[in-house]
């Protein structure tokens, strides 16, 4: 495989690798840092490429395995979530300002969620892969995937509920 026919296969989806290592991981960089090492594998790599099915979901498992390895690792002490993949020019101040908030809190419950649930809600609801993807991706069955989405949903839902709610009953 020469390069330009690997440029052409990984540029599609090498930006969703890079919002799944962001999901999973602290930063910025350490999400830069995720994307080309997935990149790096998959080019050291690119005689068997042509023998995976969906290489994009392949490389949706590696950057996930990848990710996890590093939240596990001893260098990845402090990392926590951070999503910012909302702009909206159009409103106003205040409208930015709240949904931001919103935003922001939803990444705090979103840190406190089980480690399969913040993954299935990033690729279901962000990335906005179907089940049968998500199940190859992360060896699961799609009904678990949907139970545990669900779960993920209302926990999300109910805590955001809450924080508007500002304690009034």
């Amino acid at each position: 495989m020469k390069q330009a026919d690997f440029v052409s296969l990984v540029m599609p989806f090498k930006d969703k690798v890079f919002r799944l290592a962001k999901r999973l991981l602290v930063s910025r960089e350490e999400a830069e840092d995720a994307t080309q090492e997935i990149l790096l594998k998959l080019w050291r790599n690119k005689e068997k490429i042509g023998e995976y099915k969906n290489v994009e979901a392949f490389s949706m498992t590696m950057t996930k395995n990848f990710c996890l390895d590093r939240l596990k690792s001893k260098q990845a002490q402090n990392l926590k979530i951070v999503h910012s993949n909302y702009t909206d020019s159009n409103s106003s101040l205040q409208k930015q300002v709240e949904a931001k908030d919103s935003i922001d809190w939803v990444s705090k419950i979103m840190e406190e969620l089980p480690e399969q649930q913040k993954i299935i809600v990033q690729l279901r609801d962000i990335e906005q892969y179907d089940f049968a993807e998500i199940s190859k991706m992360l060896d699961m069955n799609e009904t678990a995937i949907r139970v545990a989405l669900s779960r993920a949903r209302k926990t999300i839902r109910e805590k955001l509920t809450n924080t508007h709610s500002y304690g009034i009953k």
